[in-house]
């Protein structure tokens, strides 16, 4: 048996006859840019998420740029972010003028917000948590601390679209939050696309003129901006696969249970927390564990045929010194010393999970 970490192909194929009738419809009427498909996706993702506005843009790197200069933070000011992150994460926050700084990791893999509260300074103005693996940080502890120190709070929800903390929506706390549509995501198109959510009527009409070249309704350039439009043919297959979202999630929440019935009593592995946790709903954008002899147990999966994955190429943000981020950060350092993804996708079938889990017991018996 072979278990891809991802299979791309497959992607296509479970909807392919709606796929080609998307493609000919759209490119058959030559509607290429900002045409009726991108707003039928925008107030989709909107009704989905329960905010006032989301708008689409190219990808979910310019959904935080955009997010961060439609706020006018000052320039220089730091934004703290999880070292747990894509280098996207802290790239946007640095092309707005700010400075990205990444604190500790916590034990369910989100932000840690001890950490966050120590590296509050006079400079900070905002907090960025990385909604990662699908699942919502605290933000009862994160929106506390915004209040008493006055700074703003953002949502990097690029791998957690349809989870939620106590009811509410990843992406939906703070000033704005974004989304990442690439291929490998829960909600995902076939090629880059990204969004960002918000309440805030301003920041709305901010980020709409500034991802098409700073252009208003009437066609007039009334501010700088830039080429980050989603095109009309993604935002058409996002809106059929939203409308089959809750879908997804379910089997997504389904194959995670089987991993953690699984391996619960495997010692040398820690699991993410199961589907089951209150006052959480995790949509398992990845199923994350932290493995003893972690690239042994990486090798001997790949000699059975399992595709597995060191998030970010193993470069939390603290190790990219060439990018001034350096940090010390003992307890995200050990983590990187044993963190792995494991395949989950909706693709995934129960025997091949069963497959993944039999070869981890296997090689902890005989090592």
């Amino acid at each position: 048996m072979r278990v891809p970490f991802f299979d791309y192909a497959a992607h296509f194929k479970e909807h392919e006859g709606e796929y080609v009738r998307i493609f000919r419809e759209v490119m058959g009427r030559g509607a290429f840019i900002l045409q009726r498909e991108v707003e039928e996706f925008e107030q989709a993702l909107a009704e989905f998420v329960g905010v006032k506005h989301a708008i689409a843009v190219a990808d979910g790197t310019n959904a935080m740029l955009l997010g961060f200069r439609a706020l006018d933070l000052p320039a220089g000011g730091e934004v703290i972010m999880c070292s747990h992150t894509y280098v996207a994460t802290a790239a946007a926050a640095h092309y707005a003028g700010l400075r990205p700084v990444p604190v500790e990791v916590s034990a369910d893999r989100t932000i840690d917000c001890d950490s966050v509260e120590e590296h509050i300074s006079s400079r900070t103005c905002a907090i960025m948590p990385t909604q990662l693996n699908g699942r919502v940080a605290d933000m009862d502890r994160l929106e506390h601390l915004c209040h008493r120190y006055d700074l703003v709070l953002v949502e990097d929800a690029a791998q957690a679209l349809g989870a939620r903390y106590k009811g509410k929506a990843a992406g939906t706390f703070g000033a704005f939050g974004t989304y990442s549509f690439y291929p490998a995501k829960a909600l995902g198109c076939f090629g880059d696309g990204g969004a960002l959510v918000t309440d805030d009527d301003v920041v709305a009409v901010k980020v709409r003129r500034m991802r098409d070249h700073g252009r208003d309704d009437e066609g007039r350039f009334v501010m700088w901006g830039t080429n980050c439009r989603l095109d009309n043919l993604q935002a058409a297959i996002l809106t059929f696969k939203l409308s089959r979202y809750p879908e997804i999630i379910n089997r997504r929440r389904m194959l995670a249970r089987r991993y953690c019935d699984n391996l619960t009593d495997v010692n040398e592995i820690q699991l993410p927390p199961g589907p089951d946790e209150p006052n959480r709903f995790d949509i398992y954008q990845n199923f994350e564990i932290e493995a003893e002899r972690r690239d042994q147990l990486r090798r001997y999966l790949a000699t059975k045929g399992i595709g597995t994955l060191v998030q970010w190429n193993g470069q939390p943000l603290h190790r990219l010194s060439a990018l001034g981020l350096s940090r010390d950060l003992p307890r995200t350092e050990t983590f990187f010393q044993k963190c792995l993804m494991l395949p989950l996708y909706p693709g995934l079938t129960d025997d091949q999970v069963d497959f993944v889990c039999e070869a981890i017991h296997e090689f902890y018996r005989s090592h």
